[in-house]
């Protein structure tokens, strides 16, 4: 076991040194690390990594997913609930049937059942992935906010289509109607699991005598919690945690005091730096496993087939997003959407960023060995893992160290923002500013006239400077009025945030100063 722990010990320390030299040559973490990995297995002595899918499925996806989901703009995934549940649905499902059809056509011993599980494997774009690059870029807002919704939801279409595969290659048998009618039965009762624990919670966090750490160890169990509690039911766990997770981000600031808010974010996002590193960094360190798994297929044939799939998956997706372009064009005569003419850029730029990553591996590896309807080997698995991790290592290097060139080549304005992130927040501290001013002079007058302390705090929104009060008196009125109006800036800046053409992410950013100052405000006049 001591040994064990010194080998984990030593993969953090390595993947932290890796993502060091990632920022420093300008690169995406996940694949600096992946190729980590790679290099890793050819250095004499070190073991080979044999992951086990429930590792990846029930420890690692259940927390990546809430962060992700805790952070997601909620404004924004509604803004683009077309596109992003076409593609998180649909496109899945299309991609799933070119891959089986191009995969039992050329792929010797693969039936189209086989060609569908390979599908629901590798049709899912990674979150993590491609939102690294795109923070490394100047990539428009609404091109991060599509991929990071669309990867939160086709997890879950996609497991949904390896399941009903998997269950077609072990009993020969596919009924559509009835695999159509448990489709969504399982997405509905999934996203119903997921909110109605997502409500336990709340009622936790809002209505008992939680503790900050408390808080911050109920948002570690809560994800667990609603997959497990799916998963056991055979509905959808990554929409029950996506779903949970979403209803309570949406309501962090009624159940969470700033101190759980602060610490929780902190916290949270260690762990997630953590728990990503250490999947990419073993997606590369199975490879070795991978390979010695292919049995009679040779290593030339298996390079071949992942290159195919590979290149069908990218000009599927490319495909799919243009094809979604001419669409919305067409439709936008007859309904309102949200961007009646979305051109070729943006869709290029999404098509592009389809990098596959941890949950393709972690499926194909959940693969059985055996059939249980016949307990004979599972037909094609080891082809179907290599093919996996080829697809995942190709889209991981070549789409995501083109994507930034591509991202700048194109030259893409942001349509949603006419003004410049600097000139948003210019405006937003502006606004709140006057709305500091006026709740002051409105509902404060007679103390303004009376107390330094609260003088200084109200030239503090016009000229940037505060001295702290003369007597105890002013400090304990200034500490009260101010936690006040630290309370009415948050509620005004969730209000400012409803209207279309305000920075999200500058809205959360001023929400996370406005805890910050409230937590110093606490710690200043703590009582001993």
């Amino acid at each position: 076991m001591l040994e064990n722990f010194s080998q984990y010990l030593a993969l953090i320390i390595i993947i932290l040194f890796l993502v060091m030299l990632a920022q420093k040559l300008k690169v995406a973490y996940p694949i600096v690390l992946v190729l980590g990995g790679l290099a890793l297995c050819a250095v004499p002595g070190i073991p080979a990594v044999n992951i086990n899918p429930e590792l990846i499925f029930v420890i690692f996806l259940p927390p990546l997913l809430y962060e992700a989901a805790w952070y997601t703009s909620w404004k924004d995934l509604w803004r683009w609930r077309r596109v992003i549940s076409s593609f998180a649905f649909l496109i899945v499902i299309v991609t799933s049937f070119v891959v089986a059809l191009v995969s039992n056509s050329l792929i010797p011993g693969f039936t189209l059942a086989l060609g569908f599980l390979l599908g629901g494997i590798v049709s899912p774009p990674d979150a993590v992935s491609a939102t690294s690059v795109l923070k490394s870029v100047k990539a428009p807002k609404r091109l991060s906010a599509i991929v990071e919704g669309e990867s939160l939801l086709n997890d879950a279409a996609s497991l949904i289509v390896f399941r009903f595969a998997l269950a077609a290659v072990d009993t020969g048998k596919f009924v559509f109607h009835d695999a159509a009618i448990s489709f969504m039965i399982v997405i509905v009762m999934g996203i119903v699991t997921g909110i109605a624990i997502g409500m336990v919670y709340y009622a936790i966090h809002r209505w008992l005598p939680t503790t900050p750490n408390m808080d911050i160890v109920l948002t570690f169990t809560a994800p667990y919690v609603m997959y497990i509690a799916a998963e056991s039911f055979h509905f959808s766990g990554v929409l029950a945690v996506v779903s949970g997770g979403l209803y309570l981000s949406a309501r962090s600031h009624l159940i969470l005091s700033t101190a759980s808010r602060v610490r929780g974010s902190n916290v949270w996002s260690t762990i997630g730096f953590v728990l990503n590193g250490i999947v990419f960094m073993l997606i590369g360190l199975e490879l070795p496993v991978i390979v010695n798994g292919l049995g009679d297929v040779s290593l030339g044939n298996a390079i071949w087939y992942g290159v195919l799939i590979t290149v069908v998956l990218i000009f599927a997706r490319l495909l799919s997003t243009m094809g979604a372009s001419v669409f919305t064009v067409f439709i936008s005569r007859f309904i309102t959407t949200a961007d009646s003419r979305p051109g070729w850029k943006g869709p290029l730029l999404f098509g592009w960023a389809g990098m596959r990553g941890v949950v393709s591996l972690a499926a194909a590896l959940s693969i059985p060995l055996t059939l249980k309807s016949s307990g004979l080997p599972f037909p094609q698995r080891n082809l179907i893992l290599f093919i996996t991790f080829t697809v995942i290592l190709l889209t991981l290097v070549v789409q995501g160290l083109t994507l930034p060139p591509l991202i700048r080549w194109v030259k893409m304005e942001d349509p949603d923002y006419e003004k410049t992130p600097e000139e948003q927040e210019k405006d937003l501290r502006l606004q709140l500013s006057g709305i500091s001013i006026r709740y002051l002079d409105e509902h404060h007058a007679e103390a303004l006239g009376a107390s330094k302390s609260l003088q200084n705090l109200r030239n503090r929104f016009e000229n940037d400077q505060l001295e702290p009060g003369d007597t105890d008196e002013d400090q304990a009125h200034y500490r009260d009025v101010y936690k006040q109006l630290l309370s009415h800036q948050r509620d005004s800046l969730h209000f400012i945030n409803k209207q279309q053409g305000v920075n999200e992410e500058m809205v959360r950013k001023y929400l996370t100063l406005l805890d910050l100052e409230e937590e110093k405000l606490r710690m200043k006049y703590e009582e001993e």
